[in-house]
């Protein structure tokens, strides 16, 4: 079978972790870590702080080296030289109010970073950079200097930088922190909008609640020791406990979760939010 008639299903996966191990000094945050990504799945990474969910992606970067077992990420072994077909979507920290560049050169960072600054870019750049403003809907403030927009227009701005490549696998760490209600649901929206192309998509998370309804998996981090299955496999007071070796309650109000009781509860990370305290 030629490229050209290949069927995408025997593409290889685009994430595929085998035995993984990844230690902190003399601390292991996890060992033994198994996980394969299909086309188009949305996996949420949860777990305490220092956990190493955030350590996992820069595992997947190529940033962080494990100590034992392998990352294969869209086909290829990953290494330190990063792989432009892998997107990655920060935490949503507000850039300082003195930045003073525009909206779109935010985004073009993400289409031809190496050549940022110069004042004639080549003509499909300027396009690709048009068509992701569009797409992230940022129109309105593309212009405007990115240190005077909201968290969330900022963030919106981020997610057109970490689409520019197409990336047929996406990485977002605590993409929602910070923003309100409305520009969480945007953002969910247009990671989800990309997924829905074939992408995978890795995103760590502290609050389950805005993305509940998109997640198909979840990986579980505490104590050294994590749990992967869907949703509501994972989220419940008897999985939850055993993980953290302590009483876990998970709690229904509605479409959202709550979790009580979890031994570092004071990080204010786990599934909460102004509504749930409320």
């Amino acid at each position: 079978m030629t490229a050209a008639t290949a069927d995408p299903q025997d593409a290889p996966a685009p994430l595929t972790i085998s035995g993984a191990a990844l230690r902190r000094g003399d601390r292991e945050l996890w060992a033994g870590l198994d996980l394969e990504v299909a086309p188009g799945e949305l996996i949420a990474v949860l777990g305490p702080s220092g956990s190493g969910k955030t350590t996992l992606l820069r595992a997947i970067l190529g940033l962080e080296p494990l100590s034992a077992g392998s990352i294969t990420a869209l086909g290829a072994p990953v290494h330190h030289r990063g792989n432009r077909r892998i997107g990655y979507l920060p935490q949503a920290r507000p850039l300082p109010r003195e930045t003073a560049m525009r909206g779109r050169d935010l985004v073009a960072l993400g289409v031809d970073g190496h050549r940022f600054g110069l004042p004639l870019p080549r003509r499909r750049d300027r396009q690709r950079v048009e068509e992701l403003i569009e797409a992230v809907g940022a129109r309105s403030f593309a212009d405007q200097p990115v240190g005077v927009l909201s968290g969330g227009e900022q963030q919106r701005l981020r997610v057109g930088q970490a689409l520019a490549d197409d990336p047929r696998l996406l990485l977002c760490d605590e993409p929602l922190t910070s923003l309100d209600l409305a520009n969480q649901q945007a953002v969910v929206r247009l990671i989800d909008d990309h997924r829905k192309t074939g992408a995978a998509v890795l995103l760590v998370t502290h609050d389950i609640n805005p993305v509940l309804g998109k997640v198909d998996r979840i990986l579980y981090i505490a104590n050294g020791r994590f749990t992967l299955g869907t949703p509501k496999d994972v989220l419940t007071s008897p999985v939850l406990t055993d993980l953290y070796g302590a009483p876990v309650f998970v709690l229904r109000a509605g479409d959202r979760l709550v979790v009580v009781g979890a031994p570092d509860a004071e990080a204010s990370h786990h599934h909460h939010d102004h509504e749930a305290h409320a």
